[in-house]
This record gives C-alpha cells, sequence and structure tokens, in this order.
C-alpha cells in the first residue's frame, strides 16, 4: 500500500492529538519523567554527600605555635649519650665512599625526598640506615603536618649532614678542630637538620616561626624515645642520632 504525503500528515495530527487527550485526561503520565529526572538528581547528590562526607572537616580553627622554653635543656643530648645509640643501631664505619656505595644493602639513600631538602654535601654521603631514614622521614612529615595545623606556609627542613666516612672525618678535623674523631655520623645512624634556615615550597617565612614549629616536633619525638638530639648552637642545626 503506497502511502502518500497528505496521508501521512493526516496521520501525524491523528497522533498529536490522542496524545493530547490521554495527556489531558491521565495528567500523571506527564510526571513520569519528572520523577525520573528527580531520580537522577537524588542519586548524584547523595554521591555528592557521601563524598564530602569522607573529606577532612576542619574548623578554620589554627593551632597555636608554642615552640619550647629553652633549646638547650630540651635538646642536651651530648656525644656521650649518642655514640651509644650509634654504636648500637649503625654499621661499622664505611672508609670512603667507594665503600659506601659496595655497601647499600645496609644503607638507605636520602639524597631526595618531598619532606625535606638536602643541601650539597662536602664532608657526608647521602646515606643512613634504614632506622635513621626513617625516622628522618617521619619527622619531615610530622613538620608538615604541624604547619598545615598552625596555618604556616609550607618549608622543607634541610639536612646538612648525614653518614660521613672516615676520610670525611680526617679531613673535617683538619679543618674543625672540635670535630670528634668517633663521630656518631661514622654509622649512619646521625644527622643534622638546621634551625636558621629552610627551603620554601609556597612562600619563606621569615621570622623564627618554623623555628619553633621544628623545635615542637623534635621535642615530641625526643619524648617518644626515638633519638636523641642536640642543639648545637655554633653550627645552627639539630644533631640527632636514631634510638
Amino acid at each position: 500500500m503506497k502511502i502518500t504525503k497528505n496521508k501521512f500528515l493526516l496521520g501525524f495530527a491523528v497522533v498529536v492529538v490522542l496524545l493530547a487527550i490521554i495527556r489531558a485526561v491521565f495528567p500523571e503520565v506527564d510526571n513520569s519523567q519528572q520523577t525520573t529526572d528527580n531520580c537522577q538528581q537524588i542519586v548524584v547528590d547523595s554521591q555528592e554527600l557521601t563524598a564530602n562526607s569522607q573529606k577532612p572537616r576542619t574548623t578554620g580553627k589554627k593551632h597555636r605555635i608554642r615552640g619550647v622554653r629553652d633549646c638547650r635543656q630540651t635538646f642536651p643530648d651530648s656525644q656521650a649519650v649518642q655514640i651509644v645509640a650509634a654504636e648500637k643501631w649503625g654499621v661499622r664505619p664505611v672508609k670512603n665512599r667507594e665503600d659506601a656505595e659496595a655497601r647499600k644493602k645496609e644503607l638507605v639513600y636520602v639524597g631526595a625526598n618531598p619532606y625535606y631538602h638536602v643541601d650539597p654535601l662536602y664532608s657526608s654521603i647521602p646515606y643512613l640506615v634504614p632506622r635513621a631514614a626513617v625516622l628522618l622521614q617521619d619527622i619531615g612529615q610530622a613538620f608538615y603536618d604541624s604547619l598545615y595545623v598552625k596555618g604556616v606556609p609550607f618549608n622543607q627542613l634541610i639536612v646538612t649532614s648525614v653518614l660521613r666516612s672516615e676520610a670525611d672525618v680526617t679531613k673535617l678535623r683538619r679543618r674543625n678542630g672540635n670535630a670528634t674523631e668517633r663521630s656518631c655520623h661514622l654509622f649512619g645512624t646521625t644527622f643534622d637538620i638546621c634551625y636558621n634556615r629552610y627551603h620554601p615550597v609556597t612562600q619563606p617565612v621569615r621570622d623564627d616561626t618554623l623555628k619553633w614549629v621544628l623545635c615542637e616536633v623534635l621535642r615530641d619525638m625526643r619524648e617518644q624515645g626515638r633519638c636523641y638530639i642536640k642543639y648545637e648552637v655554633k653550627q645552627g642545626c639539630f644533631h640527632m642520632t636514631v634510638r
């Protein structure tokens, strides 16, 4: 049967009229699409609610920076105290850099990390025993966390000294008469973090704010029995050995 143009138009018009009558008699039919849209919106809203509930909630209230009362009294651990832990947890002293390279099974490379910056090293090698490397990582992460809750711009800690070879100690003693021959740095258990310089991530902080935050972090680590710490005035650093 051949469908002409006029017949097609007539049939189309009849269908439109019938749909209009059905819509007038049964108005709830028109709400079906709206109901579907509403259901979809509810699903989206519930997903957003779930996602928001999983986000960390903050009150916007910054934690106070307290620092410590006296750095020398808070961090008094001398060479005599630290050398005991260094000999207990450390490796046999390395002779030179080649010896350190050959003993990577005992040592961990600490030359790059998002939580701290390592200065150019002229008298040490960027290696630590695993126990000390974990401590350094935890200190850097705790420092970041403290900066965040206190509303302080992110800055990285700066590591100035790590493992020293026997050749490094000999060379250092020629320039520095106070350097000890039986250095804790020989054992890969000890590192220095300076308190008067930091590596800016977002923006620099010019006052002592970062030092006070770092003091709080190190005090907590020491009180947890994780390390011995000496506040070095002339060197401008915290000298610490893992426990």
